[in-house]
């Protein structure tokens, strides 16, 4: 192929085909079409050479231009390509370390191998440029349901036509057991948009709990609207689902809207989800009155909220355990999910015989250290009182609301509380002398001597070893294992400690240690408090 026998206007006319079929700029193949032709110019002047190729936009006139570039004399590598500033001066009037020299060569003639690697050249560019705007235009489309149609199955996942470009349903993005066959409609929630080598990857959905969620949004005009907001989603694919929702017009019912007449709106994403049962719930700022909505159809008797372990207990009377649990734990893990707390169910028989239990400890524990009757034992444990703590270091008031109870009473009781807490101290802090705990340890503040007994027993005796815990050695945690979440008992977990104390007391140790610099410490901190503000500000 000559490139001077060739008609010039030919080009050009094939980069706007290629360009309408790919819908991409012609521009872009015009490019290609030139570094393919500086490519075969290189093979046939030499690969040292710096060969350019302009074509021109209007004729398709293709100029071929050796470039070289003016260097240090100590710089000079590439002689085809560059030339020092005395050599320079043969060509240039006043050459300068940077400037370049052009000059045009004659056309090429491209023979067959040349003409191939000018095709793959242009081939390799035309899909970069289909790539790239595959990937501008669905991009923007994460979040949303698409339409598409099924081109076909591999290895279970699914290979989805969405108009300009291919998407993958995976197997395990799939609900239940649906199959489908070529041709086949299918609606999908656009998960992700990467871009790859490949291309870039459009990651569809139907488990996702947003899919149900924009499915809503299509079939009540109130969501649309902003007038109803589905405030949380919880789902197991194919089975059951809880959605909540809230109304910010007082007029409507957000559930009565969300089913629809005689069930057509609720039905109409049932059926898209494979039969999927859903229960809409109304959303409450009120948590434990939200847990109970979510635990829908069981009873719940009462509710027990610990804000601080972010757990929340439900009673529910014995008859209705199994509903509140539901089938295989279905309906109050859907709950949890929901209201995105750790539930625990108890009927009210347990609950009865644990607090009796509770009960009769506290009532030995106050009858054994204070040397109190268990009448007047069980009248402290009657009021509140679970340890010698809150005996030894509440208001006098709070003692003097118990029947028979006089300041001298109060202070008497608190006096002994007091003995008990301070002997079993010196105890605590003996024994742990004895393990080999060191006074680096025994004096670190936030330590009682119980828990650095505790810590001497764990091995830990200095402040260095203290130094070197991690957060979830304290105060315990859970580590998945096989699938299966084990629990990891902490060194001070019996101590009420919590993880975010914890990071606190190692991270002083090891300032105390000078093992961290606190001012790199509060600059990375800072640091991370803007990177977190920015996050939340592209969120919003």
């Amino acid at each position: 192929m000559a490139i001077t026998s060739a008609n010039q206007l030919e080009l050009l006319q094939t980069a706007e085909a290629v360009a309408r079929e790919k819908m991409i700029d012609p521009g872009l193949v015009i490019e290609a079409m030139e570094e393919s032709l500086a490519r075969a110019a290189k093979s046939r002047y030499g690969a040292e050479m710096d060969i350019r190729v302009h074509i021109d936009r209007k004729t398709g006139r293709a100029t071929f231009t050796r470039v070289r570039t003016v260097v240090a004399d100590d710089e000079l590598e590439n002689y085809q390509a560059e030339f020092t500033v005395d050599q320079a001066k043969e060509y240039m009037e006043n050459p300068e370390v940077g400037a370049t020299f052009s000059e045009e060569v004659p056309p090429v003639e491209m023979g067959r191998i040349a003409a191939q690697s000018a095709k793959q050249v242009i081939l390799q560019k035309v899909r970069e440029a289909e790539r790239d705007r595959q990937f501008e235009e669905f991009k923007d489309r994460v979040g949303t349901i698409i339409n598409g149609q099924v081109k076909r199955e591999e290895y279970g996942n699914v290979i989805v036509d969405v108009g300009s470009g291919e998407a993958i349903l995976r197997r395990n993005e799939k609900i239940g057991r649906e199959s489908y066959r070529p041709n086949d409609r299918i609606r999908c929630y656009v998960k992700d948009v990467r871009r790859e080598t490949r291309g870039p990857q459009i990651f569809l959905s139907r488990t996702a709990p947003e899919f149900m969620a924009e499915l809503f949004k299509m079939e009540v005009p109130e969501i649309y609207d902003n007038i109803i907001e589905i405030k949380a989603v919880a789902r197991d694919p194919g089975s059951r689902a809880k959605i909540a929702v809230i109304s910010y017009d007082g007029s409507i019912d957000p559930v009565g809207a969300c089913v629809g007449m005689r069930g057509s709106r609720v039905q109409a994403v049932v059926n898209e989800l494979q039969g999927e049962k859903i229960d809409i719930i109304p959303w409450n700022e009120d948590q434990p009155t939200f847990l109970v909505n979510a635990l829908q159809p069981a009873e719940v008797s009462k509710v027990v909220l610990d804000e601080e372990a972010g757990k929340i207990e439900v009673v529910v009377p014995d008859e209705q355990l199994s509903l509140a649990i539901g089938r295989r734990g279905q309906n109050v893990r859907l709950a949890s999910q929901l209201t995105a707390l750790d539930i625990d169910i108890v009927t009210e028989a347990e609950e009865s015989e644990r607090r009796q239990k509770e009960f009769a400890v506290r009532t030995k524990l106050f009858m054994d250290t204070l040397d109190l009757d268990e009448f007047f034992a069980q009248l402290l444990v009657s009021e509140g009182f679970s340890n010698l703590e809150e005996v030894a270091y509440v208001e006098v008031d709070e003692l003097l609301v118990i029947d028979g109870v006089d300041e001298g009473t109060a202070g008497e009781l608190q006096a002994r509380a007091r003995d008990v807490l301070e002997a079993q101290a010196t105890k605590a802090l003996d024994a742990a002398r004895a393990l080999g705990a060191e006074d680096s340890l025994i004096t670190f503040e936030g330590l009682t001597p119980q828990m650095v007994e505790a810590l001497a027993e764990d091995g830990v005796k200095s402040l260095e070893d203290f130094a070197t815990c991690a957060d979830w050695e304290l105060a315990g945690g859970w580590t998945t294992v096989n699938g299966e979440r084990v629990k990891d008992d902490g060194s001070l977990e019996k101590f009420g400690m919590t993880l975010e104390t914890a990071q606190d007391m190692v991270m002083t140790a090891r300032i105390m240690l000078g093992w961290v610099d606190p001012e790199e410490l509060e600059a990375a901190e800072a640091e991370g408090a803007e990177d977190g503000e920015t996050t939340e500000e592209a969120e919003a």
